[in-house]
């Protein structure tokens, strides 16, 4: 295990910063073998042979492939980063409902989350692990529960025992408990930097150790419903399911090669975004609607997907995009805008909004020659505690309720 560490080549990089490295030739190709998942660019440096300019995009986290590990920081840093991404799947709701916080001096993800998944537990856990009632069906020598008549005759026809029977057992093998166990085995897998992180991940495990191991894929990571019983676990299964969500990918032949905790800021941008501005206009999910599908063209052959629309029954009152790029000469480019055009002349609006992050774009107001549409930008700042990023989107509610009134105003309600 020693000797494996010592082996471990670490990389360390900058979201959308470019770094120049030298490279052998099997972690050239073994960043080569997984460029389109980590979303870094590969090029060889003219003139210096077995060194390279690696780019990365918007992908950030940590990952390890065989004997090469690499980091993409996030220019948010990481803390900012898990908080926005709790925020964006519920998990909290503001700076002050946190039932854990994200440690500055973790040096990766896994770390991080590895320290804030203890904290949560601990605080979850001091109540006791979590039961609940799961339904069995078995084969037994005394009636328990309920007879399955049907399975019983059709199985063991005149014999009496055993008997099969469905009953219902109050249990800590759960839902919730087999979550957080198998975030605690995804972290496990990986090389943490911290040792308490290491000795943490062993506490929640041994506490947890009557618990059956379930591996979730990252695609079918169950949702889970909280009410008064299990609502202070709330913090330690969001936390969870972040993790179990983001640390494996798959490579080209089917297969995960990789460990490791990877986020695409374009998506948690979109995604936190839509979240925090439908509470902020305190409408629902069906309301204001994510990555809505319409079309262009009065066929429907040219497919239009905006990132927000705000609707009223069947009628669009809304519409704008969350961008999350980088934008080399510091002005919204042409095809955002030629974008948010096309939304707003196919749903009938008077305008619409584009969300950058700032830094990646300035606040502007565009008016369209003819059409007179009118198309606004306006950046958000990541950068601060949450309550303070959820005051600039406040701000921004603002605006699309500003968007939403001049819609009323052209197109009055009957």
């Amino acid at each position: 295990m020693k000797t494996a560490a010592r082996a471990m080549r670490q990389i360390d990089l900058q979201e959308y910063q470019q770094r120049e490295i030298s490279l052998s030739d099997a972690h050239r190709d073994t960043l080569l073998s997984e460029k389109k998942a980590l979303n870094l660019t590969i090029e060889p440096v003219m003139g210096r042979e077995g060194t390279y300019t690696l780019r990365p995009g918007s992908t950030v986290g940590a990952v390890e492939i065989g004997d090469l590990s690499v980091l993409i920081q996030p220019k948010i840093g990481i803390p900012q980063l898990l908080s926005l991404a709790c925020y964006a799947m519920g998990v909290f709701k503001s700076q002050k409902e946190r039932l854990f916080d994200f440690k500055e001096e973790a040096e990766t993800p896994p770390d991080t989350l590895a320290l804030a998944l203890h904290a949560a537990a601990r605080r979850a856990f001091s109540r006791g692990l979590l039961h609940g009632y799961r339904t069995e069906e078995e084969a037994l020598h005394t009636v328990r529960g309920r007879i399955r008549f049907a399975d019983q005759i059709r199985q063991r026809f005149g014999i009496p025992l055993p008997i099969e029977v469905r009953y219902d057992e109050f249990t800590d093998d759960i839902t919730e408990n087999q979550l957080v166990k198998a975030a605690v085995a995804r972290l496990g897998g990986m090389r943490l930097r911290s040792r308490q992180a290491r000795r943490n991940l062993g506490w929640i495990a041994a506490t947890l150790e009557n618990v059956s191991p379930v591996e979730f894929a990252p695609k079918d990571v169950p949702e889970v419903t909280f009410d008064r019983l299990n609502e202070h676990y709330r913090g330690v299964v969001g936390l969870s399911r972040l993790i179990l969500r983001h640390s494996a990918f798959e490579s080209k032949r089917g297969e995960v090669r990789a460990t490791g905790f990877l986020m695409d800021m374009n998506v948690l941008f979109q995604k936190f975004v839509t979240v925090a501005l439908r509470e902020a206009l305190g409408v629902s999910d069906p309301v204001f609607l994510e990555e809505n599908i319409d079309t262009l063209d009065k066929v429907g052959k040219v497919k239009l997907k905006p990132d927000l629309t705000w609707w009223e029954g069947s009628e669009c009152i809304f519409v704008g995009d969350a961008k999350y790029k980088r934008i080399e000469n510091e002005s919204v480019p042409n095809a955002d805008l030629y974008q948010l055009h096309a939304y707003v002349t196919a749903l009938d609006l008077p305008g619409g909004l584009l969300i950058y992050a700032q830094g990646e774009g300035e606040t502007a107001t565009y008016t369209v020659r003819n059409s007179h549409k009118r198309l606004d930008v306006v950046a958000l700042d990541l950068r601060g505690s949450l309550d303070a990023v959820l005051k600039r989107i406040d701000g921004i509610a603002g605006s699309v309720k500003a968007l939403r009134d001049e819609f009323r105003v052209v197109r009055p309600a009957a």
